[in-house]
């Protein structure tokens, strides 16, 4: 079957390279013919924007809990009862014959009869009581009950005998030199008639054991038994075991005496002979003339220089000995007052009967077997299978049952192992009839093994009878872990606790294994739980398959129940790595999971790779959005495996299933690009433009905004293709997608506030800050979930690093976002602005006698208010934002008043502390001072911070208030500074100039050599370019009468040379001065239009070779090439620009007029 299933996943795996397949993935993924079919709107219809991103948070929180790997102490969940386990009356013991239950009742009577012994505390002691218990368990009438009795009294008394084992001694007395002892035990059985005589020595006088007995002739060898001699030591073990027949169990004594022997004579002979002697009357003196003969009849010499010494002796009456036998230290007890002794021996005594006169013996049924019959009698009434909750019961016989079940067990002669072994077989099957505690079921185990390891092997048919019940167990366990979900379920904590028991059980069969001469296992039993679970495997998937996507439908409609089966999986292999794994492994030594891992993924995989095949022509949104929804499943099954250290997907049958899904991924993107929309169309349509709460200052559409992005990215997350470049191409379309939703909920908010009525007043603009807090909002959403979309780029690929198309695309958008804002702050701040001309207009037609503050009083209150309703209602990187922008509209020309007394009532608020601003001085506007404005809108803290505050919009306004006060010459002068610092600031993007200048003096002049220039801009589309340069003196006003000179034109070359001298009759004076410069301007040439603009470098003439210092050399050529960097002119040159460009006088404007000239050329320039 294996093999079958291999052929068939490799079809399958073959499947994914046919032409029908290789054609849709071998297309770009960008491309329009790679994309599926067109969205039919009867899929997902517009008004359904809430319902498809519903589900998807659905799909997404499912995809929450499979995050790395479950923790493999994962709390459960749940404490109710653990689901029934299957019970079978045929898998118990069989049932009787009333004939043989008769003759089990009679034996359970004659047990409580004919008892001997002690009983103990814990026992029932009434002898009516035991019976009246029986006739309840047998159900016999009170007629029938006392006839039965009347029966087993008229029966025959069984003979009792006393099974003694002499296990050890401890802390004898030393009665040799050496410090030690050589001990040997004398024991036998003290008769009735002896025991209640002071022995005396009659040497003429026979003894006898029996009690009353008048009987002579020689004493049997078995009244008295000797164990081995121990030699040197005051501790010996032993470990000898002895059985004597009592005559009579009420007055019959067993005795006990411990000596040390001191030659190498046989006690075991010695005894054996003396037994022959007659005329010894007392067992104290019997024992003590054993001893003696075993001198006499040993070394040479007298007698009685080798008596053996007494250390001990123990008188133990038969009817002390417990029914169920005793196992203890005795103290020894010295034979007279005069005796010395010490120390304790350890016995084991059990009273047992033989010769039953009952029909079960008379039939030859061993107290093995009865015990059992027995066992299980009693079993079943003290727990019937209708009893309720009888998982929980833990084997509590009640008392009478436990005295019966002692009495027979001592008197049937059983070992504890045998006891052990006869309890596990009746309960284990027992509980195949009726569920019993699995804690209760190990214990019977626990102790069958400690009695195991001490105990012999036991007979060929009693280990028979073991090893049925041993493979019987195992079966009806393996019969559970088929069936392992339904009866040990993952979130049920009882289950998951009997299932451990039960391993536990199952793993202590493994024990008894080797000690079987009949195996009763075929295999080893780890082999037989993981074929279990394979087949239970494949028949839980067959059925969560056959209900929820059967064979003999149709594709489309089995495809939504092989989601639930996917997810089902999924699932069910979590609880298989958190709950059942560790179980399995640590008990039995079962990979359960790898196990349920590789077969449920096959089965899946070859199901995924069936159906697919058989939508692809088929390929619908309905179809698209159901493969879309397994393949998100199918990878978390991989990513699964992958997060197991020293795992690889590689090798699942699940490798390259992407591949088909590719086209259902593609169309289920484009469905959620246009649900996208919608949803944002519907969020904007139900919007009020007003906060949500009063904690917040953006409205409901942005919060939904920022939710349906957020959950598009944790879906590209979640989805993570595999494949680099059809991620790339995933990632790229899905991120213009994001973009292009954003821009659209953008203008939806736009137009939105355009079509409101216009409110006069705070509505208009409270609405309008709404939706900058809007814009501003979705700027950092898209963003962050732009940034979410990054994919290695290949096998190079850095993580963490942003791909360049995501990069571009969300320069691009914040681009666009930006211009959206601004022209919703235009939106915000037109009024404002015609507002303050009208204020700063009344201020400039005031009378002179009004006082300035009077005068400013209006203007200073209107920006209070409408500053503080910024403050209130825009977040705080709007609020800086829109304070640049006002900085930018601030200081427009024309907002001034003409009088410099007006002017100046403008600018008290802003003037530095200590100045000394005049405004008669200067036609130039009287100097503002920026940083008020900055401390201004800081507010001590609660405001903007200064770090947004003291940016490029606040440096820039901060500069063109200085030059505001300047003069057109120090305008002009700032020009040409500002191009001699630009120079060391740009990189050698436009290339390089090579000149050289020097000053002679004698002749008044400036010599000026081109060299070269190298890296040139291509202006021309053979991409080269014919380079000149025009080589200027500034500024002007320093150098009126010098005019500007020119190179040749290299044509066709990024790299001219020149070596062209050109000289300027100019003071040293002159050159001296602030700002002087040469001014070297590169230019394309053109034949059939205007020059192009290729790059402009300035070098100062300060520091120039004859103008700071007199030259050596007179004429002749002197300094060194200096390498010029071209650059274009930055924003610092074009803000003075733009100051000149609103002067009146004829210098400036003659000045910006020559420079406008120059920027015509500059317009086709990149």
């Amino acid at each position: 079957m294996s093999t079958l299933l291999d052929i068939k996943s490799s079809v399958l795996r073959q499947v994914q390279v046919c032409p029908s397949f290789r054609r849709r993935t071998e297309q770009e993924p960008g491309s329009a013919s790679a994309d599926p079919q067109e969205p039919a709107m009867g899929a997902w219809k517009p008004g359904d924007g809430v319902e498809f991103f519903a589900h998807m948070r659905l799909m997404l929180k499912k995809g929450e809990g499979r995050q790395g790997l479950p923790c493999p102490e994962v709390p459960l969940r749940s404490g109710s009862p653990a689901p029934p386990e299957p019970v079978d009356p045929s898998r118990g013991l069989r049932a009787l014959a009333p004939e043989e239950v008769d003759m089990l009742y009679e034996e359970a009577l004659y047990t409580v009869l004919y008892r001997a012994g002690t009983m103990g505390p814990d026992q029932v002691d009434d002898e009516e009581a035991l019976l009246s218990y029986l006739q309840q368990v047998f159900g016999t009438s009170t007629e029938e009950h006392t006839k039965a009795i009347e029966r087993v009294r008229k029966a025959k008394a069984p003979t009792y005998a006393l099974k003694v084992s002499v296990m050890r001694a401890k802390n004898l007395l030393a009665k040799d030199p050496n410090g030690f002892s050589d001990p040997y035990c004398m024991l036998g059985i003290l008769p009735a008639s002896d025991a209640t005589q002071e022995p005396r020595v009659q040497k003429e006088q026979r003894f006898s054991f029996r009690k009353g007995s008048k009987r002579s002739g020689p004493l049997p060898a078995k009244c008295i038994q000797v164990t081995e001699v121990k030699s040197s030591t005051l501790n010996p073990v032993w470990k000898e075991h002895f059985l004597f027949e009592i005559e009579d169990v009420s007055t019959d004594q067993l005795h006990l005496d411990i000596w040390d022997h001191d030659d190498d004579v046989s006690l075991v002979e010695a005894c054996r002979k003396l037994n022959e002697v007659i005329g010894l009357k007392g067992m104290g003196r019997y024992f003590k003339q054993i001893v003696k003969s075993a001198r006499a009849n040993g070394a040479a010499g007298p007698t009685e220089d080798h008596t053996d010494d007494f250390l001990g002796c123990l008188n133990i009456p038969v009817r002390e000995v417990p029914v169920a036998g005793v196992d203890r230290w005795f103290k020894l007890e010295p034979r007279s007052s005069a005796s010395r002794v010490e120390g304790d021996c350890h016995l084991v005594l059990k009273l047992i009967t033989m010769q039953r006169d009952t029909a079960m013996s008379q039939r030859g049924r061993s107290g093995f077997l009865s015990h059992l019959l027995l066992l299980s009698h009693l079993l079943r009434f003290e727990h019937p299978a209708e009893e309720p909750n009888s998982s929980t019961w833990r084997g509590e016989l009640s008392t009478p049952a436990a005295t019966i079940l002692c009495l027979h067990g001592a008197q049937s002669n059983l070992s504890p192992l045998q006891l052990a072994v006869l309890h596990w077989q009746v309960s284990s099957r027992h509980h195949q009839t009726c569920t019993l505690d699995y804690s209760y079921l190990l214990g019977l185990l626990d102790d069958m093994q400690a009695h195991w390891e001490e105990a012999p092997s036991l007979p060929q048919e009693q280990e028979e009878s073991l090893a049925d019940s041993f493979s019987a167990f195992s079966e009806f366990g393996l019969q559970l872990l088929r069936q392992l979900r339904d009866y040990f379920p993952a979130t049920n904590s009882t289950a998951v606790y009997r299932l451990e028991l039960l391993l536990k059980c199952l793993g202590k069969l493994q024990f008894f294994q080797p000690s079987f001469e009949i195996c009763p296992f075929e295999t080893e039993l780890n082999m037989d739980v993981a074929a279990a679970l394979k087949r239970g495997n494949r028949e839980w998937y067959d059925r969560i398959l056959n209900a929820r996507s059967p064979r003999e439908q149709p594709g489309p409609q089995r495809l939504p129940g092989l989601v639930v089966l996917a997810d089902a999986i999924y699932d069910d292999l979590q609880s298989c790595y958190s709950v059942y794994a560790s179980l399995f492994h640590s008990i039995l030594n079962v990979d359960v999971f790898t196990l349920t891992f590789r077969q449920l993924e096959r089965l899946v995989a070859e199901e995924a790779w069936v159906l697919t095949e058989e939508l692809s022509p088929k390929m619908t949104l309905e179809v698209a959005s159901g493969l879309f929804e397994l393949y998100l499943t199918l990878a978390d099954l991989q990513r699964f495996w992958d997060s197991i250290p020293g795992r690889d997907s590689r090798s699942l049958a699940l490798a390259g299933i992407h591949t088909p899904f590719l086209p259902a991924v593609k169309l289920w993107l484009q469905v959620l690009r246009d649900q996208a929309k919608w949803r944002l169309q519907g969020a904007v349509n139900v919007d009020t433009l007003e906060p949500v709460d009063p904690s917040s200052r953006h409205s409901s559409s942005a919060a939904t905004a920022g939710l349906c992005l957020s959950h598009i990215q944790e879906l590209w997350v979640r989805l993570a293709w595999p494949d680099p470049a059809q991620a790339q191409g995933l990632g790229t379309q899905l991120g213009q997608d994001m973009c292009e939703a954003t821009l659209f909920y953008t203008e939806l908010l736009r137009k939105k506030v355009d079509t409101q009525p216009g409110a006069a007043g705070e509505a208009v603009s409270e609405a309008l800050c709404v939706v900058l807090n809007n814009v501003e909002l979705v700027r950092k959403a898209a963003g962050q979930a732009l940034k979410g979309l990054a994919w290695p780029e290949g096998a190079t690929g850095l993580e963490g690093v942003l791909p360049r198309p995501l990069l571009s695309c969300t320069q691009a958008l914040d681009d666009d976002l930006q211009r959206e804002a601004h022209t919703v702050t235009a939106h915000l701040t037109s009024k404002m602005v015609g507002d303050i001309r009208k204020y700063v207009q009344h201020i400039s037609l005031s009378p002179d006698s009004i006082q300035n503050d009077e005068a400013v009083a209006p203007l200073m209150k209107y920006l209070d208010d409408k500053l503080a309703l910024l403050n209130s209602s825009l977040v705080k990187g709007n609020l800086s934002s829109r304070f640049h922008f006002t900085l930018e509209v601030e200081p427009c020309e024309g907002t001034l008043p003409a009088s410099p007394r007006r002017r100046a009532a403008l600018i008290p608020p802003f003037i530095p502390t200590g100045s000394a601003a005049t405004p008669g001085l200067s036609t130039a506007p009287p100097p503002v001072n920026a940083e008020a404005l900055v401390s201004f809108f800081h507010a001590e803290g609660q405001g903007l911070p200064l770090e947004s505050l003291r940016d490029g919009s606040y440096k820039r306004l901060k500069e063109e208030l200085r030059l505001h006060k300047c003069s057109t010459r120090e305008c002009i002068e700032q020009f040409y500074l500002d191009k001699l610092k630009q120079r060391t600031l740009e990189q050698n993007r436009f290339g390089r100039l090579s000149v050289r200048c020097h000053y002679e003096a004698a002749e008044q002049r400036l010599a000026v050599e081109v060299l070269h220039a190298a890296d040139l801009l291509p202006l021309d589309a053979n991409g080269l370019s014919d380079p000149f340069v025009i080589v200027e003196l500034g500024p002007p006003h320093l150098f009126p009468l010098v005019r500007s000179q020119r190179t040749q034109v290299k044509t066709r070359t990024l790299h001219p040379v020149y070596d062209e001298l050109f000289y300027f009759s100019v003071p040293a004076e002159a050159c001296r001065r602030r700002g002087a410069c040469v001014l070297f301007t590169v230019m394309d040439h053109d034949w059939l239009s205007t020059n192009d603009f290729a790059g402009e470098a300035a070098l100062s003439l300060g520091g120039v070779s004859g103008v700071a210092r007199p030259q050596v050399g007179g004429g002749a050529r002197a300094g060194q090439p200096v390498t010029l960097h071209l650059c274009r002119p930055r924003a610092q040159v074009r803000s003075v620009l733009r100051m000149l460009e609103g002067r009146t006088s004829k210098e400036a404007q003659e000045f910006v007029k020559k420079l406008k000239e120059l920027a015509k050329c500059m317009e086709a320039d990149p």
